[in-house]
């Protein structure tokens, strides 16, 4: 098969290539898929770039879609020639989507419902299911305020879907015009600009508390970064679920501030949620794709031979999902 592999980490540009490996087989409890589409996630671009080889060699990228047209136990049949998006490709594996062919356990590749493109199929996995769960790890959010940082990322956009679906009254920040008309797009009451707007009082003003604790959940891709706007902002008994903090890695927490607000803040990552967690994202996500309910923001469409091209489009921090096609 055709992939694309590092065998050493550092930049796109020097570690990347593309040739022939094997066909993986897959195991018991595992199917082999036909990738179609190939998404491209921070943390595919982390990884390649990071210290430490798991495997002497790897196929990046988490997640995909495709067909079904092998599996590694007999209880699996039934799937063969099912359409599916799968997410997790390389967790513990060194065999990702990038390639013509992965494998994945049964249960992490999934049923792609009538009408959704192998390529939209691709941008779910890690950002959708984390969206899934920042949004409702801690119960409904029918009549609640939810802040949504970086309402135009991967994440971000599926997590204000997600909570207008829950029935909650949503903000989001974003850095520009352009990622303001996509947040938006996806549902947003409220978009403010990080950079422009005073984000405190507008969000007081938006949300009628005297006190200006309006805030009931927030969806936080910079925890450190934004932590003191979460402290003016917060109500009582509020929430932050947070999957992401590069800019201030190990922020200072302000415990008493927190406590005193009874607040609870979850971290969440998708790599080590538990599995039942997992399916029943991977259920609610289907049950919006099937109702037509999530819309998709792909930037790119690329062929596997330009990966070095969309790990770097991921890296700078481009608009919208970048996605590998292969034939």
């Amino acid at each position: 098969m055709k992939a694309a592999r590092y065998s050493k980490n550092g930049p796109a540009r020097e570690v990347l290539e593309i040739g022939d490996l094997p066909d993986p087989t897959p195991g018991p409890g595992e199917v082999l898929v036909r990738v179609r589409a190939s998404g491209v996630n921070p943390s595919d671009t982390k990884g390649r770039g990071g210290s430490g080889m798991a495997f002497p060699r790897v196929v990046p990228n988490q997640d995909g879609a495709g067909e079904i047209v092998g599996v590694g136990s007999p209880s699996s049949k039934a799937a063969l020639a099912e359409r599916v998006w799968f997410y997790e490709s390389t967790l513990g594996r060194w065999n990702g989507s990038a390639a013509e062919f992965t494998t994945v356990p049964a249960y992490k590749a999934v049923h792609l419902p009538d009408g959704v493109s192998f390529e939209e199929g691709a941008c779910l996995g890690i950002p959708a299911m984390t969206a899934r769960r920042c949004v409702f790890a801690d119960g409904p959010v029918d009549g609640k305020v939810v802040l949504v940082s970086g309402g135009a990322g991967a994440v971000g956009r599926y997590a204000i879907q997600f909570a207008k679906l829950g029935g909650a009254v949503v903000i989001a920040t974003v850095g520009n015009a352009e990622a303001a008309a996509s947040a938006s797009t996806a549902g947003a009451d409220l978009v403010l600009n990080r950079h422009v707007d005073d984000l405190a009082t507008a969000i007081a003003g938006f949300t009628g508390d005297a006190s200006g604790r309006g805030v009931d959940r927030f969806v936080e891709v910079a925890f450190g970064a934004n932590l003191d706007l979460i402290l003016k902002t917060i109500s009582p008994n509020g929430v932050v679920a947070t999957y992401a903090s590069d800019a201030v890695p190990e922020p200072k927490l302000p415990f008493w501030p927190l406590v005193m607000l009874d607040a609870t803040v979850r971290f969440v990552l998708v790599y080590v949620m538990p599995k039942q967690a997992h399916l029943e994202a991977a259920e609610a996500i289907n049950s919006a794709l099937e109702a037509k309910q999530l819309t998709h923001q792909i930037g790119r469409t690329l062929p596997l031979t330009s990966i070095v091209e969309a790990h770097e489009a991921v890296e700078r921090g481009d608009l919208g999902k970048t996605i590998l096609v292969l034939p």
